[in-house]
């Protein structure tokens, strides 16, 4: 039986500090519409920019998962992204009034609560599972760091950690089914060792760390003289070690709680694959750096197969939905840098292109005189002014907006285009179009062939008068 997607009855907020920068934050969930996706939104900053919690925008793994859209960041957010996977939520908006999601007590059980207090509720549209088809790995064999994920009919995540500790030794944590997420995995608190305590808050980290969201752990013995320098170090109690070499404000909640928290983090960090996954996770000495990597990993494949596209039907004889006057009155381009003839299929998200290439094009003087060939950048520079045609077409008065390149990424040439050759481009939205902000896909063919394709992100801005 397919599953639906699911989303919040009503909002909710958490409050607390941001483990690195201190500072005390809301941060409000709120239901969001069907294929909405997890987005954050800065309510503290000027118009309220909104971020998309995917995996290629991971800008920081080095202490927690921070991501940045547009120079915009967040930080810290893996327990609140296990949260929403565990709980098999798709679809919500995040708007939280600062850099970084609160820590909390360090693990996500208290978001959880929150979240199931909020209630839950199906949508229409069935959830869009992406299946793991062959083994997919990420390895770095100098640290010793492995995490593959095999072929499988649901999720499931078994992990062993080993740093060389006497007080951990070698610990493994399995979470065979996400029902189980809440109550045997959720409650794991984050770890740290003694000795990196003083370091981290010279750098400037850690300022909203206390003893009350983290396990701290003696890997090795220490004066008490020293535990308490510590402890005035970060203006807290004076505090003992207990006999299993962790600090005696907590008890651990299971043997293998550090084990069971990096479970926490990986189902944190594949959260941002943007889809739920099928498949099993192996994955040894894990970290958010190595877990980003697998999710980079298998959202590409996600495009790729999502993108590949068969060459667009193309009948030269067709009336054009837009003809070369019409488009003028679209496009502020004039010649020769007008690079496109006509439009062929508009639809509320696709669009359909041509351009005709010729000998009489100006830039093949220069490019290159014995071996005309188009230049790249002008290939994406008519795929995005196609892109341009199907943006403005959505807005009142075209004429008075133009479409700016903010990023082109994963561009690629993988044939050349000559004087005779017809380019056929189709883009279609990879998002919603939000705040202005437009992200696409396009393709440009030749024959059957694709010659360009590449992502461009771009934004509306009205003229100015």
């Amino acid at each position: 039986m397919s599953k639906k997607q699911k989303t919040l009855k009503k909002p909710v907020t958490l409050s607390g500090k941001g483990l690195h920068t201190g500072m005390q934050v809301d941060l409000t969930f709120s239901p969001a519409p069907e294929d909405h996706g997890i987005v954050f939104r800065r309510t503290d900053l000027e118009g309220q920019p909104e971020l998309h919690a995917w995996a290629e925008y991971v800008s920081d793994t080095s202490r927690g998962t921070t991501i940045e859209e547009n120079g915009v960041k967040v930080g810290t957010i893996e327990h609140v992204m296990a949260a929403l996977y565990g709980l098999e939520i798709d679809n919500v908006l995040m708007e939280i009034s600062g850099p970084e999601a609160p820590i909390i007590d360090g693990s996500s059980k208290f978001i959880v609560r929150a979240l199931k207090e909020a209630g839950l509720v199906e949508q229409e549209s069935e959830k869009n599972f992406y299946e793991i088809k062959e083994k997919i790995t990420w390895s770095d064999e100098e640290k010793g760091i492995e995490i593959v994920i095999f072929p499988d009919d649901k999720l499931s995540v078994d992990v062993m950690i080993d740093y060389n500790s006497k007080v951990l030794g070698n610990q493994y944590a399995t979470l065979s089914r996400l029902q189980d997420f809440e109550h045997e995995v959720a409650p794991c608190r984050t770890f740290v060792f003694f000795h990196e305590l003083e370091f981290l808050l010279k750098n400037n980290l850690i300022k909203g760390g206390d003893l009350e969201n983290a396990i701290v752990i003696l890997d090795k013995e220490v004066p008490q003289e020293e535990l308490d320098r510590i402890a005035d170090l970060f203006n807290k109690p004076r505090i003992k070690r207990n006999s299993e070499g962790v600090l005696n404000n907590v008890d651990l909640y299971f043997p293998n709680e550090p084990a069971r928290h990096k479970l926490l983090d990986i189902i944190g960090d594949i959260a941002l694959i943007g889809r739920p996954i099928k498949g099993r996770i192996v994955a040894s000495r894990p970290g958010h750096y190595a877990n980003n990597q697998l999710a980079r990993k298998i959202r590409s494949l996600i495009k790729e197969e999502e993108t590949k596209r068969v060459f667009p039907e193309y009948n030269p004889n067709a009336i054009p939905v837009y003809d070369i006057n019409q488009i003028k009155s679209i496009l502020p381009h004039r010649p020769p840098f007008l690079l496109v003839d006509k439009i062929m299929a508009v639809t509320e998200s696709t669009i359909v292109g041509v351009k005709n290439v010729t000998m009489n094009e100006g830039f093949f003087a220069g490019h290159f005189p014995d071996e005309p060939i188009m230049p790249g950048v002008l290939q994406v520079e008519a795929m995005a002014q196609v892109g341009g045609i199907l943006v403005l077409t959505s807005v009142p008065d075209p004429e008075k907006y133009s479409t700016y390149f903010l990023k082109i990424d994963k561009v690629k040439f993988k044939r050349k285009v000559v004087p005779g050759d017809t380019l056929v481009f189709r883009l279609e939205y990879l998002a919603p179009v939000r705040r202005g902000i437009v992200y696409m896909f396009g393709q440009a063919f030749v024959g059957d062939e694709v010659a360009t394709e590449g992502e461009l992100l771009a934004q509306i801005v009205k003229n100015k008068e």
